[in-house]
């Protein structure tokens, strides 16, 4: 690469959702891994942090937030008499960026959002493009496709904008889900990420709390039927060829994989996972298919549910923007295959760029 212009990164984290303090801790681990000795002679960073209001800061601001010279919780909403009349982009500095790197968790971001709004930059970005990231985003749109397209999942409902203050509409909903569902289930928020707004309910006393619980993320909630099962992950890369990564198993200590099992305890990461190669093959297979079924293509993670007592699969969701914290499993799978995460940054770049 002597003698070539390096790459300029646009690295966009935090954003206004309910993941923005993971999206920083991501950030930070691809920001380092792009500092590297191997990396600097290819790139250079330019960041972009998005407050939890929604205010840009420019590359210098952001990136002290990244380097940790700067308490990101402190930044307070700009007072701006007249807001209506300012860009909210004013002082980003569009053109000295090759390539966008967003790598904002939830709202705004892993739902196709940040994806169309770079797209009137005409630059490359890592990651997918806008219709399989807000389909991937969407549990209810995610797993109807998949039922069309006949991809193994756990019996699940749905229900759409309901008012759980009606009386007579609450106890449709609970009847119905009592009537076509087995305890223990899940029940989620349609639109959220890193298991926030899931409760596991094993009794129809719960029920209720935890419709309420959902719908104060989203007014459209999905309930799925729990099993005994493992939890499996394989990642993607790739454009028109999509490559899987090794399997890994996430084994918890907590009574399922919640949000504190995600990032705040030690659980047991265990690549490749000890699982029959056929079910390995299988479960790479479903992997590529569901991604093609969603248009979904650069980088992602596809989570399954394999059940202990029949080692059947089970397709549980994609996450498009998965997770680079020192807990995530998407770049312990592709170090596992062969890839740290210097070369992963850069290969992701490549990808982007079909190289």
């Amino acid at each position: 690469m002597i003698g070539c212009k390096k790459k300029s990164i646009g690295l966009i984290f935090g954003g206004n959702s309910n993941e923005h303090e993971v999206s920083i801790s991501s950030a930070k681990t691809v920001y380092q891994a792009f500092n590297s000795e191997i990396n600097k002679e290819r790139f250079i960073v330019r960041s972009f942090y998005i407050n939890k209001y929604g205010d840009w800061l420019d590359s210098d601001s952001s990136e002290k937030i990244l380097i940790d010279e700067s308490e990101n919780n402190k930044t307070k909403k700009q007072e701006i008499v007249n807001r209506e009349k300012i860009n909210f982009l004013d002082g980003i500095e569009f053109q000295n960026v090759d390539v966008w790197f967003p790598l904002l968790h939830g709202f705004n971001g892993e739902d196709g959002s940040i994806h169309g709004l770079l797209r009137f930059t005409n630059k490359p970005l890592v990651g997918c493009g806008i219709i399989g990231s807000a389909i991937g985003m969407d549990k209810i749109f995610m797993k109807t496709i998949f039922s069309n397209f006949k991809l193994p999942q756990v019996n699940y409902l749905f229900f759409q904008n309901e008012d759980l203050n009606d009386k007579v509409v609450k106890n449709k909903i609970i009847n119905e889900i009592l009537k076509k569902l087995n305890f223990p289930i899940f029940v989620k928020p349609s639109n959220s990420g890193s298991s926030l707004g899931i409760s596991k309910i094993i009794n129809e006393s719960d029920l209720l709390p935890a419709l309420e619980k959902a719908r104060e993320i989203d007014p459209r909630i999905i309930i799925e039927e729990g099993l005994e099962v493992r939890e499996i992950e394989c990642g993607i890369m790739g454009n028109s060829t999509l490559l899987t990564s090794e399997i890994g198993e996430v084994k918890y200590e907590s009574d399922w994989y919640d949000y504190d099992s995600k990032y705040n305890s030690n659980n047991k990461i265990i690549i490749p996972a000890q699982i029959d190669s056929k079910i390995t093959k299988e479960i790479k297979e479903i992997a590529i298919q569901s991604c093609r079924a969603l248009n979904i293509f650069g980088f992602a993670r596809v989570d399954f549910f394999l059940e202990k007592s029949s080692n059947k699969i089970f397709l549980n969701e994609i996450n498009t923007i998965p997770g680079f914290t020192k807990n995530s499993m998407f770049p312990m799978l592709w170090k596992a295959s062969g890839l740290n995460i210097e070369q992963l940054v850069a290969k992701l770049v490549d990808v982007s760029l079909d190289l």
